[in-house]
């Protein structure tokens, strides 16, 4: 990506990336709290102050480097601690909880959208052009976010929604991948197969998006 048009990204998406990770951790801790464990309470992770939820080299480093050198956007926050076997079901509830941070960037994609409209509106306004475009940012930023944590791989969130549906024996062998996981979706990102998965998927959501709400 050219020096200039990576500035601008990092103007534009500061704020809608620090939102997406602070949100989708939080709605972790709170969700699982809502379903009777309190180790992220306890941690003081159901918190919207993003410094909670940042990992220095996952949530800044990583994005910027794979951005900077033209490869699907990839990173990650500090997971909120979990402990499933105090939630009250503990393979039922995990379903909840790992559907709680997708879909939490679902709701800040909406969000984002309905900023772009306002941003439309005011056409004219010195800060409609730039808020638009953030907010266009936001959209795509938290879909990514969205789309990538729901690939059925563990310890992302798609890989627990997994384990919460498959019958016990399957899922305790589909668990054993967690140790693994994250060795996998880094090979899946330096072929580019991550971004062959990712990127069809993320263009669907961001164009029915864009679509319902007239941008």
């Amino acid at each position: 990506m050219p020096i200039d048009q990576f500035i601008q990204f990092i103007a534009l998406a500061a704020i809608p990336i620090l939102f997406a990770v602070t949100l989708h951790e939080a709605a972790h801790g709170y969700v699982a709290r809502h379903f009777g464990d309190k180790t992220a309470e306890r941690a003081g992770r159901i918190s919207l102050n993003p410094v909670h939820h940042i990992d220095p080299v996952g949530t800044i480093l990583m994005p910027l480097l794979t951005l900077f050198f033209g490869g699907a956007m990839f990173g990650w926050a500090k997971p909120v601690p979990v402990n499933f076997a105090a939630l009250r079901h503990p393979k039922k509830d995990m379903l909840w909880v790992a559907l709680a941070g997708p879909g939490a960037n679902l709701f800040m994609a909406l969000i984002w959208a309905l900023v772009a409209d306002i941003a439309l509106a005011m056409a004219g306004n010195y800060f409609a052009v730039p808020l638009h475009a953030m907010a266009m940012k936001g959209i795509e930023i938290n879909i990514v976010f969205m789309v990538l944590n729901l690939i059925p791989l563990p310890p992302l969130d798609g890989g627990r929604i997994a384990v919460s549906l498959l019958p016990y024996p399957q899922a305790i062998k589909f668990a054993r991948i967690e140790r693994y996981g994250m060795f996998i979706l880094i090979f899946l990102l330096i072929t580019n197969i991550l971004g062959l998965i990712l990127w069809p998927v993320v263009n669907f959501f961001v164009n029915a998006i864009n679509y319902i709400f007239g941008l």
